[in-house]
């Protein structure tokens, strides 16, 4: 973050600022590659605070068991509280029909309003394979913030695509500590979890994304929903012209 000139670069004060996470599951540990590690989301907490937020919450909208139990597996709830944020269940009747502006394919979708009004929303996800889209990192991440996750499947290449020009993430922080590297998005087998010890950060998610296809042995170009979001000019998947610092700590 440092390299990014600091959470302050992005956070203001008395800014109200969400964090989405990847909490599909309550299957599985953070250590199954799954879901994103808790260290990751509670320092993002404990840095937006730092900078001068009135609220930092955390949330995700699971697949798999309750909210509850997903954000108590994934061990992200105790480090939410230790850093002083707030997990937030996703309430139903805070999704609200909003028109996709500029959409290729998804013109209408519930979105959930919060996400839409923050002052910052910080996008970590964890990058993992998955069986249908080939991996999920920061754009797909995404679809845990509309209802009809489903609607999506249809067409990866432009809906997600047009998620991001609905959410427009200030911030992506991509955790690559652990990398699920078959059977996602829920995976299962500690065999198929690689240990990367890296997270990607950058304002741009096309940029970030694109970035992590490297750990599958892929480009941004391999992604058909990474390349349309760059040729939409959502981002910037040709990293050759990008300033890329590689620190290690």
């Amino acid at each position: 973050m440092r390299a990014l000139g600091g959470m302050e670069r992005f956070v203001k004060n008395g800014y109200d600022v969400i964090i989405k996470p990847n909490i599909c599951t309550d299957t599985y540990t953070f250590e199954y590659g799954a879901t994103t590690n808790p260290a990751v989301v509670g320092t993002l907490v404990r840095l937006a605070l730092g900078a001068g937020a009135k609220r930092v919450r955390v949330m995700d909208f699971p697949f798999g068991g309750t909210p509850e139990s997903a954000y108590a597996r994934s061990g992200i709830a105790d480090a939410v509280k230790a850093a002083g944020g707030e997990m937030e269940i996703m309430n139903r009747n805070k999704f609200r029909l909003m028109s996709v502006p500029d959409y290729q394919s998804l013109n209408k979708t519930a979105a959930y309003q919060d996400a839409l009004d923050c002052d910052l929303l910080i996008n970590v996800p964890i990058t993992k394979h998955h069986t249908m889209a080939r991996i999920t990192v920061g754009c797909k991440n995404l679809m845990g913030l509309i209802l009809d996750r489903g609607a999506i499947h249809s067409d990866f290449k432009r809906r997600i695509p047009d998620l991001v020009n609905l959410f427009r993430p200030g911030l992506t922080v991509v955790d690559a500590v652990r990398t699920l590297m078959a059977n996602g998005p829920t995976g299962g087998n500690l065999d198929d979890v690689v240990l990367n010890n890296t997270v990607i950060a950058s304002h741009d998610v096309v940029a970030a994304d694109s970035y992590a296809t490297r750990f599958f042995g892929l480009t941004g170009a391999d992604i058909p929903y990474i390349a349309f979001a760059a040729e939409r000019g959502l981002g910037q998947m040709d990293l050759s012209g990008l300033k890329i610092e590689e620190i290690n700590v």
